[in-house]
């Protein structure tokens, strides 16, 4: 595990600090510290502008080998450019979907064909992509997806079902589905790939309203939607397979700059403390400590998992990252309240929005949910980090 970096990697660093500190100002000014978590709702446009102000820089799909449009930049340099983007407030990527899990989807199982029709778009910022895979009854256990696909007489796919909790549908021009493409199939089996235009009569976006007041997760329905034949990622057959591929790439290197956005909000807190006299209570200051070094303890883990390959395989040490990671931010988000004390229960007039830590807390919630709830997450550890028998599972 790699925890020093080089000289050049520091000047690497000065270059990316920078380029952001240079270009995050303007039009895009308003944009610093906005569309994380919580927060993706704000100024689409103005983040698909962004994009494209990033790819003129040469920023986007920075670890991308080089025949695939990227920079090809190593660990280290990766590392360091979703540190320094998050540390200069870079906002919430409008192709983090596309960068970081359907372009490497498509670059690592799909088709010459794909890789030429896919893979410009995101590199350039001009195209966006959704994540087709949880249903109302296929959350965590993402092996009983429903929805289906069947091939007409001209070979296409025509689909039928539900997503659910679709990150930016709304905004997305394509979206990658597991679909069942067996007739009777269940489990892992008789699933495929495919990739979908959302601009298209057979689909409908609904958005989902959260306590936070946003939607920017959604409700997606199928209804004889179609795909072209060619935009199936490998065989019929093959979905689960390259989806638990895709989750791989989602444990990447970008968790790197997950974890300096969950730095700057601890920073946010420790100043408040320091502000508001909560500092001085022995407890908070056990917790804020206690935060701190939480956090350090997701970094080296997380240099140690990306130690490993870089082709969506994952090391036994990955399997503890989302869980790690979002039981310590829920933990965060109540301690973002507790340090705020009763202004954590105001809000300053109407329209009552509010403001970044009470969204941070309220968000937070849902963190040891989405993307596999700590239920699952334990089983994954159990069942394939440690070889522990499977858990008993009903008969279908």
């Amino acid at each position: 595990m790699k925890i020093r970096f080089s000289e050049q990697d520091e000047r690497f660093r000065q270059e990316v600090a920078q380029w952001m500190a240079a270009h995050l100002q303007g039009e895009f000014e308003a944009l610093r510290f906005r569309g994380g978590p919580g927060d993706e709702h704000m100024f689409p446009e103005a983040r698909k502008a962004w994009e494209r102000k990033l790819a003129e820089g040469g920023w986007t799909c920075v670890g991308w080998a080089p025949e695939h449009g990227g920079r090809g930049l190593s660990i280290s340099q990766q590392v360091i450019f979703h540190e320094e983007y998050a540390r200069a407030g870079g906002p919430g990527r409008m192709g983090h979907i596309g960068e970081g899990l359907a372009g490497p989807t498509i670059a690592a199982f799909g088709s010459d064909e794909q890789k030429r029709r896919f893979l410009p778009g995101i590199v350039q910022g001009t195209t966006f992509w959704c994540q087709g895979y949880s249903e109302p009854g296929a959350g965590s256990d993402l092996a009983a997806v429903k929805t289906r696909a069947a091939q007409d007489a001209n070979g296409d796919w025509l689909i039928n079902g539900q997503k659910v909790w679709t990150s930016l549908a709304h905004e997305s021009d394509w979206c990658f589905v597991l679909a069942r493409t067996e007739p009777g199939s269940v489990g892992h089996q008789g699933l495929s790939f495919l990739l979908v235009p959302m601009d298209q009569p057979g689909i409908s976006v609904r958005p989902i309203e959260q306590m936070t007041g946003t939607s920017e997760f959604n409700e997606v329905f199928f209804d004889d939607a179609r795909t072209e034949a060619s935009n199936i990622v490998g065989q019929p057959g093959e979905g689960w397979k390259i989806a638990m591929a895709l989750l791989g790439f989602e444990r990447g290197v970008s968790t790197l700059g997950q974890q300096m956005q969950f730095q700057n909000e601890l920073d946010e807190i420790i100043a408040i403390a320091r502000t508001n006299g909560a500092d001085r209570d022995p407890h908070l200051r056990q917790r804020l400590a206690e935060a701190w070094c939480g956090l350090r303890i997701l970094r080296y883990n997380s240099l140690r998992m990306l130690s490993g390959p870089q082709d969506g395989t994952l090391r036994r040490e990955a399997t503890i990252y989302k869980l790690g990671w979002s039981s310590w931010h829920a933990s965060l988000g109540k301690l973002a309240m507790d340090v705020l004390g009763p202004q954590a229960e105001l809000l300053e007039a109407a329209p009552y929005q509010l403001n970044r830590l009470q969204s941070l807390y309220l968000f937070s919630r849902a963190d040891t949910l989405y993307g596999g709830s700590n239920e699952i997450q334990r089983n994954i550890i159990a069942e394939r980090a440690l070889g522990m028998p499977r858990e008993p599972r009903p008969r279908p």
